[in-house]
């Protein structure tokens, strides 16, 4: 609710298989592992960018946040806190949380591939 055009973008490039194959190119320890770029050099995104969707979602561990350069410049880059990141907030959309696979999350290293997303709907 808090980011519709970043879930609606997220979902949408998901479904396409568009994240299938990526690299992780950026794993920074006790802070980010990010993924979502064609090119893998974090400069990449899909053609086109999104509005920012600032929120007062805290960034814990596990909150997915769209990556971006400047304002308004998120595409398809997103990013999985591995700590609380409180900098974050108000400066990255964040449209996610990751609820299980902590293990995989914390396993990830720079160079790794996103094997394949799977969006799950809720009834709300």
């Amino acid at each position: 609710r808090v980011a519709p055009a970043a879930v609606a973008n997220f979902t949408h490039l998901a479904e396409e298989g568009f994240y299938d194959g990526l690299l992780f190119h950026r794993v920074v320890s006790d802070f980010v592992v990010q993924a979502g770029d064609p090119q893998g050099t974090g400069w990449g995104g899909p053609g086109w960018t999104l509005r920012d969707e600032f929120s007062a979602t805290p960034y814990l561990r596990g909150t997915v946040g769209m990556a971006r350069s400047d304002k308004d410049t998120a595409g398809s880059q997103w990013f999985i806190t591995h700590s609380p990141q409180p900098h974050l907030q108000g400066h990255y959309t964040a449209f996610g949380q990751v609820v299980s696979g902590w293990s995989v999350l914390d396993g990830l290293e720079q160079g790794d591939r996103v094997e394949a997303i799977t969006v799950l709907r809720r009834a709300e």
